[in-house]
């Protein structure tokens, strides 16, 4: 027997909010029959194939330390640089810039609510290195 991963769930302050900014990060959508709104204490968005979903809760207290699980993202189309720039227009802050000289690297980031996530090189940019 084994087990596989209903969802990822997310403690926020603002499950709306949260919602909102990774399902444009990530394009991933509420379930239309089920819409996230405001004040919603509960709010799940889903990949586009539904193969994935994430769950945002809310919960009175607030992130204290470095996530012991975070989230590694690729850009589907682009470059990481120009990934990492539609990110912090969304509202991700910079955490740490670990990139190098040579395009190799990631950069660290953080959602709105403190979360950490990396952006990667993509497969082509990793491959002309």
């Amino acid at each position: 027997m084994t087990a596989f991963i209903s969802h990822t769930s997310f403690d926020s302050h603002d499950a709306y909010a949260q919602s909102v900014f990774w399902g444009h990060v990530l394009g991933f959508a509420e379930d239309p029959d089920d819409p996230n709104l405001p004040g919603h204490e509960e709010c799940m968005i889903f990949a586009p194939d539904g193969g994935q979903r994430l769950l945002f809760i809310e919960v009175p207290d607030s992130k204290q330390v470095k996530n012991r699980i975070h989230l590694d993202l690729m850009p589907v189309e682009g470059r990481r640089d120009a990934e990492l720039a539609r990110l912090l227009a969304l509202g991700a802050t910079e955490v740490d810039d670990r990139r190098h000289a040579d395009g190799t690297g990631w950069v660290i980031l953080a959602d709105p609510e403190g979360n950490e996530f990396c952006i990667l090189r993509n497969d082509a940019e990793r491959a002309a290195t």
